[in-house]
Parts: C-alpha cells; structure tokens; sequence
C-alpha cells in the first residue's frame, strides 16, 4: 500500500486557467422521429463511431417507466442504428463504455444488470439480474440503515464500468451499496472491495469509474467530493480532492444556490463523471453538476485548467452524467438535464499563451 492518503488542496478559482473550447452545434443527426432523453451516457470506439445511452423510448406509466435506449451514430454524427432495441435489461439508463475490443458495455441503474455487446450488438455477457416482475412486492431498492450486505455478483443499482490492462472488470456499484465489484476477462467472479463510509477505500455513491495505462481504477466518490485511486487489486494509492470554489455568479440549473460551504453531491468539485485520455501522456477529466464544470488534472491530480458552467446553452451543462475523453482535447459530454450530447474542442494553447484570461 502506497501512500494512505493524498489530498490535493487547490488554490482560489481566479488562480486558474480557464481552458478555451468550442462546442459543435447540431453534432448528432437523429431521425425525425426519434428523440433523446436524459442522455445518462457516451462513448467512443476505435473507429470514432459514438454510442449514447439515453433515457429515451420510455414506455410504461409516468412513474416506473422504462426508459433506456442505446443509439450508435458515426464519426460525424449521422445516425447509424439502435443496439438492443426491446431489451430485457433496459429499465433506467446510467452509463456506457467501450473496451479495447470494440465491445460495447451498457449499465442500467433500473434492471441492476451490465450488458456487454459484441461490436456488432448481440449480448456476449450479462452482468447482475433485475428482479423478477412476478415476484410479490417487486420493486425498487430501499436505503436501509444498517445497509445491506452485498452479495457476490448481485447487484443494487450499478453505475459504470471499466477494465484494467489484463482485461479484468471493475464495476462501480453504485446507488445502494457502496463497492467496486472485480471479475476476470472471463466473466468469474474475483472480489469485491468497500462499504458505505468517509475513510479511505469507502464510498458515499461510486458514481463512476475509469482506468488509466497502468491498470490504476480511478472512482468518482461522488458524496464524498473526491476521485479515489485503488491498484487492480483495491489497494487504496491516494485521493483526488477539487477544492475550487464556485464563482460568486454561478447559479443552478434548478433549485436553489447551494452554500459556499456545501460538499458532497452539490459541492463544488463533486466527480459525477470522469474519464481518462489515451496517449503517451494521459489526462483526467472530472465533471461537477455544480457550478456545472469540467476540470483537466493529470493523473497525480494536479489541476491543469477548467471549463464551462450551467445553463441550457450551447457550451454551457445541465448535470454532466458521463464524459468520454477520446483524445486529450476532444470531449464528448452527456448531459441530463439539457436531453443532449455536446461534442467538445478544448484548445489549452490559447490559455496558456494569454495567461489564462480570456
């Protein structure tokens, strides 16, 4: 075990560099008829094709509906096909990711199922099993107090997924417990690490995850506004912290302007998404849903410059639910509130050449 703790403490937000960057207007070509909706999650393959996992096609009544959708579309935007259409997993959508393998991984928070799909889009794994519908009282996880024991291999609203350099699965299990689930290439069942708490190696909502070049998993510790770092084996190496207070200006996209002080979900810094770039020299990118920014660190988490704020406008974040970062200044960003996906240009030189004003 490395270094129990590490905590990066940030100076005031005037001090950083805000990054430069464009968003693409109408990116995506979507039919006439089909729609997205909460767009839960976005990811890249290795042809560039994007995959959006959206809480559209809901069907059912107002509350309780199903509402899940995977829709695939090319290099340019133009819309290719629907992955999955009328799938027993789909309930309520959350997050999706593609391996080295070109295989696409679907997350559904409603189902608490895992999906992987072949590159072609047939079902090759199933992860997890929702509740039988027949079963008297069937419904949705409640909070307890103690919380319940995870199980091995059972799941209780999962959130995201990722693989180390071996291929080995971590998934971030989620809502209602509060661990990384690990499984070989395989599909076998290897161990689990965490339970519901503020100490190092405990989670308050594992809200997402990812893995850098070395097999390091990274967890968004959402409700404890921090990024922890385990090795592939859950090994705790260190915490992440954003401590970049909120702009005096910022406001919410809805409800009312949390505190300066706030911390946990709504706190200023709080990872909802994060994603790691490829290349000789990868990058993290966190997202908070307040004051609604993206944050570029390295790895060891130093703080390399921000961007964005809330609001419904192109370039501006309703609630940033998953990122997928193909190339260091190339983002794509799924947002729930605003029912879009924006494509994003960072352009970092221009930052640093005026000395982070803009």
């Amino acid at each position: 075990m490395k270094t129990a703790l590490f905590i990066l403490a940030m100076c005031a937000a005037f001090a950083q560099p805000e990054i430069p960057f464009d968003s693409a207007p109408n990116y995506f070509k979507l039919p006439a008829d089909l729609y997205f909706g909460e767009a839960s999650g976005v990811a890249v393959n290795s042809k560039g094709h994007i995959f959006v996992f959206s809480r559209g096609n809901s069907t059912g009544p107002a509350y309780a509906a199903a509402a899940a959708q995977l829709l695939e579309f090319s290099p340019d935007g133009k819309y290719l096909r629907e992955i999955g259409h009328n799938l027993y997993a789909w309930s309520f959508a959350h997050a999706v990711r593609v391996d080295s393998e070109d295989n696409i991984w679907a997350v559904d928070k409603g189902s608490d199922t895992i999906i992987k799909f072949n590159p072609e889009g047939r079902v090759a794994m199933v992860f997890g099993r929702k509740k039988e519908a027949s079963d008297e009282g069937s419904g949705p996880w409640t909070r307890v107090n103690p919380p319940r024991p995870a199980v091995d291999g059972q799941f209780r609203q999962p959130t995201d997924v990722t693989w180390d350099t071996h291929g080995n699965i971590f998934i971030s299990d989620g809502y209602i417990n509060s661990r990384v689930a690990k499984f070989d290439r395989n599909g076998r069942w290897v161990k689990q690490w965490g339970s519901f708490g503020k100490e190092p190696g405990q989670f308050n909502t594992p809200h997402s995850i990812a893995a850098d070049a070395k097999g390091n998993i990274y967890v968004a510790d959402r409700g404890n506004s921090r990024i922890q770092v385990f090795d592939p084996d859950g090994n705790f190496e260190r915490e992440i912290k954003i401590s970049v207070p909120a702009p005096a200006d910022a406001m919410p996209w809805m409800g009312p302007k949390p505190p300066p002080t706030a911390v946990g979900t709504m706190g200023p810094g709080a990872p909802w998404a994060i994603c790691i770039s490829p290349g000789p020299t990868q990058y993290l990118y966190s997202a908070d849903a307040y004051p609604g920014r993206i944050y570029k660190l390295t790895l060891d988490g130093k703080l390399l410059g921000m961007l964005g704020s809330s609001g419904r406008q192109l370039k501006e974040f309703g609630w940033i639910h998953e990122m997928a970062c193909p190339a260091e200044n190339t983002l794509y960003v799924a947002e729930i509130l605003n029912w879009r996906v924006q494509k994003l240009t960072l352009h970092p030189k221009a930052a640093a050449g005026s000395g982070g004003n803009r």
